[in-house]
Order: structure tokens, then C-alpha cells, then sequence
């Protein structure tokens, strides 16, 4: 027997797939932990390849996992509901920082419209309005747009959009790894470009401030990452991880700093490289299984994820102590609480969240709103 067509909507048809697509291949492109006095893991912050930025809290997370499925060594998938939700840009958002401490600090998000947007972090948590309409509602106190270069005849460029974000919290400046292969550095108080830092060839992946010594370090396509003098605005070092090997023509795709700034970490294609800054030297290069797609620092060891559902463990000199399984299929974010928290964030929308012992205390879905 056949149905009655008379009342089909092909166009709601439509935006039902496209929705679907959007929720299996939705990615989880930053995490990072909220400020907190609470010693143990309480809010983290995710930005996604929709252009939300949304804030889960882990203990409500832990407390709705069927009992005995907190703490143990296979992921059991939640589909959770955000405590805050923003819709922040248009277009993915690629990363998510938080300037300033404390409850009064403000939440940064990056993405590929070109801009930055900041709230108050107060307002975010605060907020009495349903999640799911609370997208356009908290209003953003701050919101910058690159700027567009002019080109033969007066044509202006397309806006470039920001790949990563890095704060100076004292400086009162927040810098932006930009597709067009500069770094903007932005005077929160004016909303106004301080200055721009030129000299890679192709577009920025990530960077990261290295206050210390009033420099910043940006990974880029081009193949180098390059350490930058924020004074004067020029590039004091280029870096090579590929090198005298194999891996020419590899991106620097992530660059990570340890606690005493002395110490890099650089991902290029299958290959992680330690460099010692003072000496300006290399390390270690350690040859990877997958495409190295984030790295951070844990006291003298370093965590990385990349193209491959696997969290690693390397020593300073490059040696693998250990690898364990994580939830998402394809990881493009891990970020470290201070409890030795861990969470990792990719492909699917999927966060894992793993304890300091190696068990998962929760690994949710984040759901489109």
C-alpha cells in the first residue's frame, strides 16, 4: 500500500540528513578546564566544529553513569547536556582559553570566521536561562575581528581565520595564530591590534605564550615552528622538527611549553620532537604510529593524541611509557587539570575524561542543541 506524498516536505527531509551528518561527523576541536578552587576536576569547557562553546560539569556527569561504570578501563558513552551553551561563531570553533583568574575571568573562543569573542565567565555560570536557549543570550563583552589586507586595485582579502589562541594575562594581551600565516596580538582593554608578527609561509596552526621571556612560539604548514620576540615583533628562532629526516614537508600541527617555559614539545606528522630552549637544542625525536595532533606537558613528561584512538605517555627523550585507549576515534585536543585530570577531545563529539590512575570517570557525547 502506498502512502499519501500529497503532504511530503522534501525540504524538511533535507535538513533532517543534514542535521544527522552534522551529529556523526560534529568534532570536538579544544577543551580546556575551568578555573576553579576546587582541587578535583569540576567544569570543562569544549569548542566544536559547529561554532558552539559549551561548559559540562563532570561530577553531574559521573553521578548519572549506571553504577559501577565510573573508574573503569572501557568508556561508557553519556549523552550530555551542557551547563552553558554559546553559539560563538560562524563556522567551526577551533580553541577556547580563559584570560584572567578566577571567577572573574573572562572565556575566549576562536574560530574560522576570523573572530574572537569573550565573556564573562560569571555570566556564563550564572545563567538562569534553559541551555538550549541560552545560545545568543549571554552577550559577549568582547568580540574582535581580523583585519582584512588590501590587494591589487583595492580588493580586500577574505577575513583569515584564527586557528589557536594564547594569553598574557599581565601584558593584557591575547594573541591569534591566523590562516594567513600571521600572529595578531590584541590589547584587550582597546580591542585594538598591538601588533603583527610576520614570517611564516603558510598558515598557523597553534601557538603558545611563553611569558617568562615575553615571547611567544607558533607552529605553522610551512613546516616550522618559530619563536617570536613580543617586543620588538621578529622572529628570534626558527625551529626545524623535520630537519636531516625523512618527515620534510610535515606541518607543525601543536606546540606545548612545560611549567619552567624552558622545555618544547612540537607535533609534526607521525613525529614528536623535544627541544631543550635555553640550549637551543633538540632532544629527542620520537617517530609516532598516527599524525600528532596535540601535546601537553605533564611536569617532565608529555601527553599526545593525534589520528588514532590512543593516549600516549612519552618521557623527556622520547620514550613511550605508556599508551591506553581512549573514546574518540580521531583525538584533536587533550588538556590536563591540575589533579592529573585528563581530557581528550575529537572526532564523533566525543570527550573522554581519564583519571591520574588511568581509568575513565566519564566519557560523554556533546549534544547539539
Amino acid at each position: 500500500m502506498c502512502g499519501d506524498a500529497r503532504n511530503w516536505d522534501e525540504e524538511a527531509y533535507r535538513e533532517t540528513i543534514l542535521k544527522e551528518r552534522e551529529i556523526q561527523t560534529r568534532t570536538v576541536f579544544r577543551t580546556v578546564w575551568a578555573p576553579t578552587l576546587n582541587p578535583n576536576p569540576d567544569t570543562i569547557v569544549v569548542a566544536s566544529s559547529d561554532g558552539s562553546v559549551s561548559s559540562y560539569s563532570i561530577p553531574s556527569l559521573i553521578s548519572k553513569l549506571p553504577l559501577g561504570f565510573s573508574n573503569v578501563k572501557a568508556p561508557y558513552l553519556l549523552m550530555a547536556e551542557p551547563n552553558c551553551f554559546l553559539q560563538a561563531h560562524e563556522g567551526p570553533a577551533y580553541d577556547v582559553k580563559f584570560y584572567g583568574n578566577g571567577e572573574d575571568s573572562m572565556l575566549l573562543s576562536c574560530g574560522d570566521d576570523g573572530r574572537i569573542r569573550g565573556w564573562n565567565w560569571k555570566d556564563c555560570t550564572h545563567s538562569e536561562v534553559p541551555f538550549h536557549l541560552q545560545g545568543n543570550q549571554v552577550k559577549p563583552v568582547l568580540d574582535l575581528v581580523n583585519p582584512q589586507h588590501k590587494g591589487p586595485w583595492g580588493a580586500l582579502s577574505p577575513i583569515p581565520e584564527n586557528n589557536a589562541l594564547a594569553v598574557n594575562n599581565q601584558g593584557g594581551s591575547i594573541f591569534s595564530a591566523a590562516g594567513d600565516s600571521c600572529v595578531y596580538c590584541w590589547d584587550v582593554e582597546r580591542g585594538q591590534v598591538k601588533m603583527i608578527f610576520k614570517g611564516h609561509s603558510d598558515y598557523l596552526h597553534s601557538i603558545v605564550a611563553r611569558n617568562s621571556t615575553n615571547q611567544i612560539i607558533t607552529g605553522s604548514e610551512d613546516g616550522t615552528a618559530r619563536i617570536w620576540d613580543c617586543k620588538s615583533g621578529k622572529c628570534v628562532q626558527v625551529i626545524e622538527p623535520a630537519k636531516n629526516t625523512k618527515l620534510k614537508g610535515s606541518c607543525v600541527s601543536c606546540v606545548a611549553l612545560d611549567a619552567s617555559e624552558s622545555w618544547l614539545a612540537c607535533g609534526s606528522g607521525q613525529n614528536l620532537s623535544v627541544w631543550n630552549l635555553p640550549a637551543s637544542e633538540c632532544i629527542s625525536r620520537t617517530s609516532t604510529r598516527a599524525f600528532v595532533q596535540d601535546v601537553v606537558f605533564d611536569e617532565n613528561q608529555i601527553l599526545a593524541v593525534g589520528a588514532e584512538p590512543l593516549l600516549s605517555r612519552f618521557d623527556i627523550n622520547g620514550v613511550i611509557l605508556s599508551q591506553m585507549q581512549c573514546a574518540p576515534q580521531s583525538a584533536f585536543s587533550v588538556s590536563l587539570q591540575s589533579s592529573g585530570v585528563t581530557a581528550i577531545g575529537g572526532y564523533g563529539g566525543v570527550v573522554d575524561v581519564i583519571s591520574q590512575f588511568g581509568s575513565h570517570l566519564c566519557t560523554f557525547g556533546c549534544r547539539c542543541v
